[in-house]
C-alpha cells in the first residue's frame, strides 16, 4: 500500500510545472488522500537521490520551505526555486497567490 500511495503522490508532484509550487496539503488532496499532508512529506523524503520528481516545488501551507533533518536541504530547495524564477519575501515566504499551481482536480487521473 505505501508504494501505491507514494506513486499517486509522485504522479501529482510531476505535474507541478516549472516556476510554480504546490502545498503538501494540495498534493495530498489531489492524490486522493485529503488531510494527509504529512504523507506527502514522507513520500518525498523517500525519493531516490537522482529522482526526476520535482520535490522542491512542494511547500508548507504558509508558502515556506519546511525545515529538513538533513542540514542545508532547505537551502538547496530555495535555490532550486529561485532558479525557476520564484521570489521569496524577506521573511522567507513565497506568495502562494502568485506562484501556486492550479490544476483542475476533476480532470486529473492517476
Amino acid at each position: 500500500m505505501p508504494s501505491t500511495l507514494h506513486e499517486k503522490i509522485y504522479a501529482v508532484v510531476r505535474r507541478v510545472p516549472r516556476g510554480r509550487v504546490a502545498t503538501y496539503g494540495q498534493v495530498a488532496m489531489m492524490a486522493g488522500f485529503p488531510r494527509h499532508a504529512r504523507h506527502v512529506g514522507f513520500a518525498l523524503r523517500a525519493l531516490p537521490e537522482r529522482s526526476k520528481v520535482p520535490w522542491h516545488r512542494i511547500l508548507n501551507s504558509r508558502g515556506e520551505v519546511s525545515p529538513r533533518a538533513v542540514p542545508s536541504f532547505d537551502e538547496i530547495q530555495r535555490q532550486l526555486l529561485e532558479e525557476e524564477g520564484i521570489e521569496f519575501s524577506p521573511a522567507g515566504r513565497i506568495d502562494l497567490e502568485r506562484y501556486r499551481w492550479e490544476d483542475d482536480v476533476d480532470d486529473f487521473e492517476i
